[in-house]
C-alpha cells in the first residue's frame, strides 16, 4: 500500500505516528505541510520538498529534492521562488500526487496540512485519492471559532472522506460543521507509546518524595507559562526545597524566569530547546507536579508523559485533559488565566503525599489501558486498511 502523508516533519507527533508503519511492506511517503527540518525519529520513508536544509535525518530516510546546507541560502532561495510563485509549494503537491498515485492520502493537522491539501485537491485532475484527515490540538476548538478560519476549516472536514479525532469534544465540535463524515475516534492522534521504554523514566523514588516542578514553557497565542510562573510565585513560602524545571521556554519565559529566580531565591533549571527528548523524560521522570497552561489544546503529549513517568499533572481545562483527569483524583484541571486558582491547586499538590501517589498508579493503569503502542498500532494500521477495502485498493493487508 502506498500512502502520502501531509504533515509537519519536524514534530514529534507525526515521526511516532508514522513509525507505527515502519516494518510494514507498506510505501510511505511524506510531504512537508511548510518547510520544515526533518525530525531525526523519521525512519523508512521518502520525503518530498524543493529544498532541504543540512542532513539530520536517518539514511533510511530518502530525500526527493535538494539538501542546501546553508540556512542563509536556502532562507532566501525559498523566498524568492515563494515571492514569484506563492502557489508554489500547492501546485507541487498536486503534481506529485498525481505522478505519485498513492492509495490513500493522510493529512495530520489542519491550518497547515489540511489547508494546503484542500487547495490541491482543487488543483487536480481526475480521482482524488481517498484522503483522511486527523484533527490535532486547537484546530476546531480555537479555529474553528474564528471569523478567518471556520469557513476554512468546514471545507477541509467536507472534502475528506474519513476523519481522525483523539478525543469526544472535537467529534462533537466536527458535528457542527460535517454531517455523514466516517469519524474515528483514536485514543491517541500521534499514536500509542512503548511504554517498556518510558518505565526507565519513572525513578525509584515514589513520586511524593520528588523534588521537582515541571513547567510547559510555551507562551503565545495560546501557550500560557508566565501565569504558571506567576502561580509558582505565589508558592514561594513552600518551595525552599524544590527546583523548578522550564522545558520548551519561550523567549519572554526565560526572561521571566531569570527575575522569578532573582526575587524569590528558588532555582531555576532550563532544558535547552534542542535537547533529546529523552533528557526531558528523564526530569519528568524525577518530578513531584507537571503544569501545562493554554487557552486552547488537543490532547498535550506532555500530560500523556507526565501521567506515564509517575508526575501528578495539573493541566488547563482548555484541552482533551477532562477525558482522562477526573479532577481531584488523578490530576487537576485549571483555567489558564487564573494565577490564584492555580496557586491553590500547586499548595494542594505539594501537601498531599496520599493524591500524588495515588494518583500515580491510576495514571500508569490508564496508560497501560489506552496508551501502550501494542494496542493501539494495530488500530491504526487497521484504519488504512478498512479505507483500502471500503475503496477496492489491492494488497490492503498488507
Amino acid at each position: 500500500m502506498r500512502v502520502l502523508f501531509i504533515a509537519m516533519s519536524n514534530s514529534i507527533h507525526t515521526s511516532r505516528w508514522l513509525s507505527q508503519f515502519e516494518d510494514l511492506d507498506w510505501d510511505i511517503h511524506l510531504y512537508p505541510s511548510e518547510s520544515y527540518p526533518l525530525h531525526s525519529d523519521l525512519n523508512n520513508l521518502t520525503v518530498h520538498d524543493v529544498f532541504f536544509p543540512k542532513k539530520n535525518y536517518s539514511d533510511s530516510v530518502k530525500l526527493k529534492g535538494v539538501t542546501i546546507k546553508s540556512p542563509e541560502l536556502l532562507k532566501l532561495i525559498r523566498g524568492i521562488i515563494y515571492k514569484i510563485s506563492p502557489k508554489f509549494r500547492i501546485k507541487k503537491l498536486a503534481r506529485l500526487i498525481k505522478h505519485l498515485k498513492p492509495d490513500i492520502i493522510h493529512s495530520m493537522e489542519t491550518q497547515g496540512a489540511g489547508y494546503l491539501l484542500l487547495e490541491a485537491k482543487k488543483m487536480f485532475s481526475g480521482n482524488f485519492p481517498p484522503w483522511i484527515h486527523s484533527i490535532w490540538g486547537s484546530d476546531i476548538y480555537l479555529y474553528g471559532r474564528l471569523n478567518e478560519h471556520k469557513h476554512r476549516v468546514k471545507d477541509v472536514l467536507s472534502s475528506c472522506n474519513y476523519l481522525i479525532c483523539e478525543g469526544q469534544r472535537d467529534i462533537e465540535l466536527a458535528k457542527n460543521f460535517i454531517s455523514n463524515r466516517n469519524i474515528i475516534l483514536i485514543s491517541s492522534g500521534s499514536g500509542g507509546f512503548n511504554l517498556k521504554k518510558y518505565s526507565k523514566f519513572r525513578q525509584t523514588k515514589i513520586s511524593s518524595q520528588r523534588k521537582m516542578i515541571m513547567l510547559k514553557g510555551y507562551q503565545g497565542w495560546s501557550g500560557r507559562a508566565l501565569v504558571g510562573l506567576r502561580a509558582l510565585e505565589r508558592c514561594t513560602d513552600i518551595l525552599k526545597d524544590y527546583n523548578i524545571v522550564i522545558y520548551s521556554a519561550a523567549s519572554e519565559v526565560l526572561i521571566a524566569a531569570e527575575l522569578f529566580t532573582i526575587s524569590t531565591k528558588i532555582p531555576i533549571i532550563i532544558i535547552p530547546r534542542d535537547s533529546s527528548h529523552n533528557e526531558v523524560l528523564s526530569y519528568f521522570g524525577k518530578s513531584r507536579i507537571s503544569l501545562g497552561l493554554s487557552i486552547s489544546d488537543g490532547l498535550p503529549n506532555s500530560l500523556l508523559e507526565a501521567m506515564i513517568t509517575g508526575s501528578f499533572p495539573i493541566q488547563s481545562w482548555t484541552s482533551h485533559a477532562s477525558e482522562w483527569i477526573e479532577n481531584g483524583v488523578n490530576g487537576m484541571l485549571v483555567p489558564p488565566e487564573d494565577p490564584e486558582i492555580i496557586e491553590e491547586v500547586i499548595r494542594i499538590s505539594l501537601n498531599d503525599d496520599i493524591l500524588i501517589n495515588t494518583a500515580s498508579e491510576i495514571n500508569y493503569r490508564l496508560v497501560e489501558e489506552k496508551l501502550d503502542e501494542k494496542i493501539l498500532k494495530p488500530k491504526a494500521i487497521d484504519i488504512y486498511n478498512k479505507v483500502a477495502k471500503e475503496k477496492g485498493i489491492a494488497n490492503k493487508e498488507q
